[in-house]
């Protein structure tokens, strides 16, 4: 089973982007996705952006992830 987190692109730089996980900000490599874009959602497993998502789809998975995160006692730091 994969585990993979939307993020919010800010910034893009060639193969990899600067990607916004509510608050928590880390490069991924951006190669697997076509056209990727800057305000747009990723969704992203090991490092990888491996698909787009919308903006709507990816607001309501963040907030699970952090549903998820406090039920078991975890900072969203401890899953990303």
């Amino acid at each position: 089973m994969c585990l993979a987190i939307p993020g919010k692109i800010l910034e893009i730089n060639e193969n990899s982007a600067l990607v916004d996980f509510d608050g928590i900000k880390q490069n991924v490599i951006i190669a697997l996705i076509q056209n990727p874009e800057i305000g747009k959602y990723v969704i992203v497993h090991a490092g990888y952006a491996i698909e787009m998502m919308n903006e709507e789809e990816a607001k309501v998975a963040i907030a699970q992830w952090k549903e998820l995160a406090e039920d078991q006692d975890l900072d969203l730091t401890d899953v990303i």
